[in-house]
């Protein structure tokens, strides 16, 4: 699995991260038949690597199932163990370059300059643009200017209109947590969920 050429080409990357363990992988699996090709648990979730495994174990080796807010090596290690293929970092840490020793890609968090050239510089396969909401499209217009060959995942604050201008500004894919997942990790209606992944999922 090329994790880059799939983000490229998904263009949609969905963050669950809730509550209650059970809620969280009804999340994983609904947005899994609904379509959605790259799915992140967050460490943060109740029992996230169990939800990780369980939603392995029932998506197969193929899925494209992550594990986001990854900050330590030990996060690293633990994500990795319970079957993910790709983690996502918050912040430019150890967790990169343990994510690269495991054979992981990592979609690695940052906001400045210094930050992506340091995160390209551990290993990053393509860079968290984390939280976007700071700076909007402007400021992924601006990093894209001296680094026009990174590939950008805005994440923070992204919801359908947002995710359309963030890919026509040139990002290769966006991260989006709760305008997506709302509050079905935590038990919400996984009918509205589903609803909402069709809205994003017809993102130009």
């Amino acid at each position: 699995m090329d994790f880059l050429s799939d983000l490229t080409e998904h263009r949609l990357l969905a963050i669950v991260r809730g509550t209650d363990p059970r809620a969280a992988l009804d999340t994983v699996l609904t947005l899994a038949a609904e379509g959605v090709r790259l799915i992140e648990v967050s460490l943060v979730t109740a029992g996230a690597p169990e939800v990780i495994r369980d939603a392995r174990a029932a998506l197969g080796p193929g899925a494209h199932l992550g594990a986001g807010t990854v900050v330590t090596a030990g996060d690293a290690r633990r994500a990795a163990d319970a079957g993910a293929s790709f983690l996502v970092t918050p912040a430019v840490s150890e967790a990169v370059g343990a994510g690269v020793t495991l054979g992981l890609p990592v979609l690695a968090g940052a906001l400045t300059p210094t930050e992506v050239v340091a995160a390209r510089a551990a290993g990053a396969a393509a860079i968290k643009l984390f939280p976007a909401s700071l700076g909007g499209v402007r400021h992924l217009r601006a990093l894209r200017d001296p680094f026009p060959d990174i590939p950008f995942v805005p994440v923070g604050g992204v919801g359908p209109a947002e995710a359309a201008e963030y890919l026509a500004a040139g990002a290769v894919a966006v991260g989006v947590g709760s305008p997506l997942v709302g509050d079905a990790a935590a038990g919400g209606d996984l009918g509205e969920l589903t609803a909402r992944v069709r809205r994003f999922l017809e993102t130009p």
